[in-house]
Formats: structure tokens, C-alpha cells, sequence
């Protein structure tokens, strides 16, 4: 059984930025065999929901009215590290193209939709302290990763 972290809106808790949840049966699915361990980095950073949608500007987390959200956003993510540290998980499984949470492509800055390559302020602090980070998207290379680690069947 292996410990994975898991962005909590992915998880049906809603603390996504418009108050919603987008929860994943795959990854609910994940708990029959897993211990899935939630973690909000922007509500953990303090950031309130709903909250104004925030995207990653030369480097800086900048909200949709224009405030400088960085602060909340690293501590958030430091929180989440801190969790997985004290839990000794194994994964880490985020909500694609957040600014906190995304792996691999993020919004551009411009709130158009646009995606450019990078991670958000999460993944790339997990990513940096040497975590194996995938997104709902690598659902698939996920199970074959627990496959691998634990000889579980998913």
C-alpha cells in the first residue's frame, strides 16, 4: 500500500478557487488499495474560497484583480511538502494546470485559457525536493508506478 498525496479537489472536497470540487473516479478509486492523503496548498496558504483565479506572471502568482498572491502560494506549498515529509508519501498526484498544483503545462498569466510548459508553485517544490509528481492527466503512469513500487494491482 503506498501513500500518496493528493490535490483535495481531486478528492471531491471543494477548495478550488470558485468554490467548487472537481473530484476524479479514477483517483477515488485509488483508495481501495492506497492511502490518499489531501492537501489544499492555496486554502493552506490562506487563501480563502471562493477566491479570485490566480495565474503564474514572471514567476509571481498574481490574481485576476492584481494582487500578489506569491506569499500564500509558497507557504501553501511548503505546508504540503510538510505533510508529505511527516507522512513519508511515496507520490504525489496534483490537479492539473494550477498555478499551485500543476505539472508539466500552466495557464500563460493572461486568465485567455492559454497553456504554456511549467509547473505550478506545488509541483515545482516537490519536483525540486526529488518527488515522483504526476497530474490526473498520468493517471495511467500513476497505477504503473504503484504497480512497480508495490506489486498492487491499481
Amino acid at each position: 500500500m503506498s501513500k500518496i498525496i493528493v490535490s483535495a479537489c481531486l478528492l471531491g472536497i471543494p477548495c478550488r478557487y470558485d468554490g467548487k470540487s472537481c473530484p476524479n473516479e479514477r483517483v477515488l478509486k485509488l483508495a481501495e488499495k492506497h492511502t490518499l492523503i489531501p492537501v489544499c496548498p492555496e486554502q493552506n496558504g490562506g487563501l480563502s474560497t471562493p477566491r479570485p483565479p490566480a495565474e503564474i506572471i514572471d514567476g509571481k502568482v498574481i490574481n485576476k484583480v492584481g494582487t500578489d498572491v506569491s506569499e500564500q502560494y509558497l507557504r501553501g506549498a511548503q505546508i504540503a511538502l510538510d505533510v508529505a515529509e511527516l507522512n513519508q508519501a511515496d507520490f504525489v498526484l496534483l490537479k492539473a494546470k494550477s498555478p499551485s498544483c500543476g505539472k508539466g503545462r500552466i495557464y500563460d498569466g493572461s486568465f485567455s485559457e492559454k497553456l504554456i510548459p511549467g509547473n505550478g508553485k506545488t509541483a515545482s517544490l516537490f519536483l525540486e525536493k526529488g518527488y515522483i509528481v504526476f497530474n490526473e492527466e498520468e493517471i495511467d503512469l500513476l497505477e504503473s508506478a504503484l504497480i512497480d513500487k508495490d506489486g498492487s494491482n491499481r
